[in-house]
């Protein structure tokens, strides 16, 4: 897979394509940090209770050609710094405790997405912005949050978007783009309806796709022409989107500089002209 600090990030997009008892393996085999080249198959089999047949079937639906290079694909990834940033909060926690172990998913979160990146997807999605005549977002709960902050961003640099969060208006939306516009689909899950509804009849419309979500497997990843994802580790507490959150926020702050790098005087000066519009709204 190759950069070793993908190797877990890859393993959790899919989980969500396997079967119930085939995510269970991936998540137990992916849960053993102690695992070595001396762990035989049938020890991994026993100890999710399956059979050996399983486990070298669930590494292949997980993209290794088999159980020794997922076996390998694991050692590597643990022998990196950022496989061990995560650790679970327990109730017993100090103060000091839960600001480390929350900082530390975050960073963790950042190390894999950075590592998965696909630059040349990045590099599309950045040239539709740039090009597009309307730039629609689409997003629910927090999803939306993070379409809003990109947009404002936009904003700035007198790039105009508009921020869609409500099942109806995005179907009105995508009814009226075209293949001069493009369509920006935020969805943690990659699976919520409204937000796949309206990107599938954008791109029937003939506008240009794009989806920021941690799964690669998604259907609303397998909806559009550009595909960007983030990867997070799931906690009980925190759970997985608040994590995910961090690093989609500092991809698409990675896209707004790529955005505005393609016409950088007139992302400077749009930027001069909003910043002495709000100046006189701050008091000394």
């Amino acid at each position: 897979m190759g950069d070793p600090r993908a190797v877990g990030a890859q393993i959790r997009m899919r989980l969500p394509s396997l079967t119930p008892l085939e995510g269970k393996v991936a998540a137990d085999i992916l849960a053993r940090k102690d695992i070595t080249t001396d762990t035989p198959l049938k020890q991994v089999a026993e100890g999710s209770g399956v059979s050996e047949a399983m486990v070298v079937k669930v590494a292949k639906k997980l993209g290794f050609g088999g159980f020794r290079e997922f076996r390998q694909g694991l050692i590597d990834y643990y022998a990196q710094d950022s496989a061990m940033m995560h650790s679970e909060i327990s109730s017993s926690d100090t103060s000091g405790e839960i600001v480390q172990k929350v900082f530390r998913t975050a960073m963790q979160a950042l190390e894999e997405t950075f590592a998965i990146l696909d630059l040349e997807a990045f590099d599309r999605a950045g040239d539709f912005i740039s090009r597009a005549k309307h730039r629609d977002f689409y997003g629910l709960g927090g999803s939306a949050q993070i379409a809003r902050d990109i947009s404002h961003k936009f904003l700035r640099i007198g790039i105009r978007s508009s921020v869609f969060d409500d099942a109806h208006m995005m179907m009105m939306s995508a009814a009226l783009l075209g293949p001069d516009d493009v369509a920006i689909a935020f969805s943690h899950s990659g699976t919520t309806s409204a937000v796949l509804d309206a990107i599938e009849l954008a791109r029937r419309n003939g506008a240009r796709t794009i989806a920021i979500t941690n799964y690669s497997d998604s259907p609303i990843a397998r909806a559009v022409d550009v595909l960007l994802c983030s990867t997070a580790q799931n906690s009980p507490l925190l759970g997985e989107n608040a994590t995910a959150r961090i690093a989609q926020l500092n991809l698409l702050d990675a896209l707004f500089v790529a955005v505005a790098q393609r016409d950088r005087a007139a992302a400077e000066a749009n930027l001069s002209r909003t910043m002495r519009a709000v100046q006189t709204k701050r008091r000394t």
